[in-house]
């Protein structure tokens, strides 16, 4: 602010001292003009500067504004300084004591200069920092590679993977930030929510000074934070737009200003759609719901943003199964062991589509890897995550199961619409980071039958277990929408993308 007040009062002043100088040109014989436009100049900024700096504040200069390192960032300068302008002519010409203070010639030019100035101070500010990082750059490259006591903000961290990745993160002597609004209950992070080295940041992800507030001081951020699943997503659209795309697309933006060292974002298997090739990361994408696409969408304007200083991580889920902090029964494997123990039936829709299966804990684990990987390996890169022995047709889930539960029957019933088809190749994670499983599907199933039979899962059914039914049985739409205005920090951003 101070900076600010000095560049508008330098070039009030050199424009002040232009006209000055053309009065004299102009052959006026005056010997105390220049103690007249002194001042001029002096109760000139008396006005200006107020009016200046009560816009500057009002458009977010000191604030959210000054973290974004794009078209936006100059667009939002760009506005204060003409509205504290025109409140600047606004005054001086509704007091007419102070018309003779101003001359609309140099009133003009300074708004110019005061444009090129604080812009241009802007800019140069930007540029001076790349530089020096640039002069650091081989020691910061080198150094990427987080260890115990760096920040880690998890966004979503209270949801069915993010319950499984922190006590990873924290096992591993990180300190951890969790950005969540719990809108399931804090039972997901029960068994680690008094962990010295955990903050809890019950904020919404949609809110920018919120978001801005939670990256102070953390050198990576895991995007976990979405609504999850075709039939969710497909309830409200809007609110679907809003919080799986545009809030990534602002988040990303705020970790790009904050030079934030790594991105993690979590996205889907589900992008490529049905397919009936092998898949890898460099596959068509052929989206079939409102979810992949949107996922699709965060994925692009992530690498938009991506630069010399910004390289996020995409990160492909497969079909994840298993139980974590957050229990899910909306998930293929798990709903189906849960009707078997429970029902005593395995209903099977769409036999020979494939999926590429995923345990929750292994998914928890990728995260991880990523988190301690050096980012010349994993920035600006797309991983498929999963494992190539784990591409099963919904057939032969159902197997596995009835193995596991030999008192069950599978069903096969009418095909419920879902198009989805695909196998996954994960040879480009396996590869490069020697990633391998700690689970297999049986031991999955294993896992939910034991907590089933022994009362740890009470009715399977319960909304609270199912991201669709929370939404339409529980009122989860009104807990997801924000109690703060967020609206500006979103449309701010810009159109939609698809």
């Amino acid at each position: 602010m101070a900076a600010d007040s000095i560049m508008l009062a330098a070039v009030y002043g050199v424009t002040m001292f232009l006209r000055y100088v053309l009065a004299l040109r102009s052959g006026i014989d005056d010997p105390d003009l220049l103690e007249k436009f002194a001042t001029y100049y002096g109760y000139g900024l008396m006005i200006l500067l107020p009016c200046c700096l009560v816009s500057f504040i009002f458009a977010g200069f000191y604030g959210r504004g000054r973290y974004y390192r794009s078209k936006f960032k100059i667009l939002v300068v760009f506005q204060g300084i003409a509205i504290g302008y025109l409140a600047t002519g606004f005054f001086a010409l509704l007091f007419s004591d102070f018309l003779g203070t101003f001359s609309r010639g140099a009133l003009l030019f300074s708004y110019l200069g005061s444009n090129v100035a604080l812009i241009g101070a802007r800019i140069w500010s930007t540029v001076w920092k790349s530089f020096n990082q640039e002069d650091r750059g081989t020691l910061r490259e080198s150094a990427t590679v987080p260890g115990p006591g760096d920040a880690v903000l998890v966004i979503g961290g209270a949801g069915y993977i993010g319950s499984a990745l922190i006590p990873k993160l924290l096992e591993s002597g990180y300190r951890v930030r969790l950005m969540d609004i719990m809108v399931y209950g804090e039972e997901p992070i029960a068994g680690f929510r008094s962990h010295p080295r955990l903050e809890i940041f019950p904020h919404d992800f949609r809110q920018v000074n919120a978001v801005v507030e939670a990256m102070q001081g953390i050198s990576t951020v895991v995007h976990l934070g979405a609504i999850v699943g075709d039939p969710a997503c497909a309830l409200d659209e809007k609110l679907t737009r809003e919080i799986n795309l545009m809030a990534t697309r602002m988040i990303g933006e705020v970790a790009k200003g904050l030079r934030v060292d790594k991105f993690i974002f979590a996205s889907t298997c589900s992008v490529y759609g049905a397919n009936p090739d092998i898949i890898d990361e460099k596959s068509i994408l052929k989206p079939v719901s409102l979810y992949a696409r949107t996922k699709i969408a965060c994925e692009q304007a992530l690498f938009r943003l991506s630069g010399a200083h910004f390289r996020p991580t995409i990160l492909r889920f497969g079909t994840i199964y298993g139980l974590s902090g957050r229990p899910r029964f909306d998930l293929v494997v798990n709903f189906l062991t849960a009707k078997a123990v429970v029902e005593g039936v395995i209903p099977v829709s769409g036999p020979g589509q494939w999926r590429p299966f995923l345990h929750v804990d292994d998914a928890a684990q990728a995260v991880y890897t990523m988190v301690r990987a050096p980012l010349e390996q994993a920035g600006n890169e797309t991983f498929n995550v999963g494992f190539n022995a784990q591409n099963y047709t919904i057939e032969e889930a159902a197997r596995v199961i009835a193995r596991e539960v030999p008192t069950a029957v599978i069903q096969e019933i009418p095909f419920e619409g879902d198009p989805r088809n695909y196998r996954v190749d994960f040879s480009k994670i396996a590869n490069r980071f020697n990633l391998q499983p700690g689970w297999t599907l049986e031991d999955g199933v294993r896992q939910i039958v034991r907590a089933i039979r022994d009362g740890t899962i009470g009715d399977y059914r319960h909304p609270r277990y199912s991201n669709f039914k929370f939404l339409t049985e529980a009122n989860g739409r009104d807990a997801l929408r924000p109690g703060g205005d967020y609206t500006e920090s979103l449309y701010l951003l810009g159109p939609d993308l698809e």
